[in-house]
């Protein structure tokens, strides 16, 4: 028999970046149909599943993610982000996930890679604890489940696997 989840003294944040504000109307045909509200409601049963809290944030600003990033080391027990179209230029972004002790889940609902070509490089991956993308807005609760099971173990961050 599996062992329940513990619940979190911290709340998961979910992050999302740029343009993500659009979804449901932007390029249906290669995000979904799905709002980011949408999204966020599908969440809500898996995170009582969980026994966690979610914190739901966007921004189109670079320097308010990165804010909300170090927020997130004090604040939170696990970050699930969504850097958008930020994923394949910001540095600083890359610095901010970098500079956090908590594990990060980089979430896209397309697969990057299956893309144009400067989308196959994200300055976020290599600092983050796991990735998952193109499954959609399923990835969001795949990225929950995991930033979930990463805090309750209280595992160590940016990709070491504490062996």
């Amino acid at each position: 028999m599996a062992k329940p989840p513990s619940p979190l003294a911290k709340p998961i944040f979910v992050l999302n970046g740029p343009n993500l504000n659009r979804l449901g109307s932007r390029e249906p045909g290669v995000y979904g149909s799905a709002t980011l509200k949408d999204i966020e409601a599908q969440i809500v049963p898996i995170a009582d599943e969980l026994a966690v809290s979610v914190i739901w944030r966007q921004s189109n600003h670079e320097g308010e993610l990165i804010d909300w990033l170090h927020e997130a080391d004090a604040a939170a027990a696990a970050v699930v982000f969504n850097p958008g179209g930020y994923t394949h230029t910001s540095v600083a972004l890359r610095d901010a996930v970098l500079s956090i002790r908590v594990p990060v889940i980089e979430v896209h609902l397309s697969n990057p890679m299956a893309r144009e070509a400067f989308r196959h490089t994200s300055f976020i991956s290599p600092v983050a604890r796991g990735v998952i993308s193109g499954f959609g807005a399923a990835g969001y609760g795949l990225a929950v489940r995991a930033a979930a099971d990463l805090a309750d173990q209280k595992a160590p961050p940016h990709g070491s696997t504490g062996a």
